[in-house]
């Protein structure tokens, strides 16, 4: 349980400061120790609860609600239909597609890429890119990529854009929450409890607190560092950490063991 904390505490540090990472961090460091079905369900009420906050505060909740509206109906849309890779899909597949979603982000922001939408583009590429937000949402709990990046293109403030990530993220948390409560591990594992069950929901809400205490703390530490270079640190950290969890999956799956003992 402290471990839980700790990670929480660190990933709630991050959001503080930089206004995103707390899903990303705790899904990339929980997976390490858990599968990741049940990282996803204990990061739910740490991250609902710190997106709401930072969805309301700003000022802007109307003007960015009036604007986003089609990219953010989209994105909670399409979460129901990227979970059902859950049951589907592998669980090693998913780990290592969200170990890649942390190398791409990682590697495309400190590339210094940002993409430019005009009005036209934007109506068109918000519900689409909204779509595959919400689909990668589902089957992986991270809804960083490319939801981040298009809020990122449309030439929105500092402040404006921390909180449309904190609507995005909120949205995206709740619609994941519908989707894991409707599914039963006895889809994935044939166990037939719920995905939500009842130890798993208890210390997600633990985690509020360890998380709230550091998204607090990092706040007051943004206005004390460079956000540029912490942000740096922070993408070079998401390519370590995909990176690890790419090697991990890898040489502990059996299948992959197997099948490249017999290239070989």
């Amino acid at each position: 349980m402290s471990l839980v904390f700790a990670i929480f505490f660190l990933a709630g540090l991050i959001k503080g400061v930089i206004g995103l990472g707390l899903p990303t961090i705790s899904l990339g460091l929980l997976t390490v120790f858990l599968d990741l079905p049940s990282a996803m369900v204990l990061l739910l009420a740490p991250s609902l609860a710190t997106n709401i906050w930072q969805a309301f505060i700003g000022g802007k909740f109307i003007e960015l609600l009036k604007r986003l509206w089609p990219f953010l109906l989209f994105a909670s849309m399409f979460v129901g239909l990227g979970g059902l890779a859950i049951i589907y899909v592998e669980n090693y597949i998913l780990t290592s597609l969200l170990g890649i979603l942390l190398i791409l982000y990682g590697l495309i922001s400190l590339c210094g890429f940002r993409t430019s939408l005009s009005g036209k583009q934007q109506i068109w590429f918000g519900p689409l890119i909204g779509a595959m937000n919400g689909i990668l949402t589902g089957m992986t709990g991270s809804f960083v990529v490319p939801g981040v990046m298009y809020l990122q293109g449309i030439g929105l403030s500092r402040d404006m854009l921390v909180q449309a990530m904190g609507m995005l993220f909120s949205l995206s948390t709740f619609a994941l929450a519908i989707t894991l409560g409707s599914m039963t591990l006895g889809d994935i594992n044939h166990e037939g409890n719920n995905l939500l069950r009842t130890e798993l929901g208890i210390l997600s809400f633990l985690a509020l607190l360890p998380a709230t205490i550091g998204m607090i703390l990092g706040q007051k530490i943004r206005h004390q560092l460079s956000e540029n270079v912490f942000r740096q640190l922070f993408f070079i950290a998401l390519l370590i950490l995909g990176s690890f969890i790419l090697c991990r999956t890898f040489f502990n799956h059996e299948f992959l063991w197997h099948t490249l003992s017999i290239h070989l």
